[in-house]
């Protein structure tokens, strides 16, 4: 087993964890309920980790990874955008 992905947003984590799910590469995330043992461990020993069970899907996993942190920068670097018709600011994404 291998950790290959962690983050303190755990809703990051749970994508991260879905994407290796819909390419088939077995994983499982780790911590996922520690954040209340934030004071007996440091706050980074309680972020939530994915793990591959398999360590042979360590190169795809990553490219994997890459490309969705990729497109997610991408998302929230663009403009915010205005609703024609009412005015509205919206964010980007």
């Amino acid at each position: 087993m291998i950790r290959i992905y962690s983050s303190e947003n755990r809703l990051e984590v749970q994508q991260v964890k879905d994407l290796l799910d819909a390419k088939r590469i077995d994983c499982f995330i780790k911590n996922e309920f520690a954040i209340g043992a934030v004071g007996e461990l440091s706050p980074f020993d309680a972020w939530p980790e994915v793990w591959l069970v398999d360590s042979e899907w360590e190169t795809k996993a990553k490219a994997f990874i890459a490309e969705f942190l990729k497109e997610a920068e991408a998302k929230r670097a663009q403009a915010d955008w205005v609703c024609e018709r009412c005015n509205e600011t919206n964010d980007s994404t």
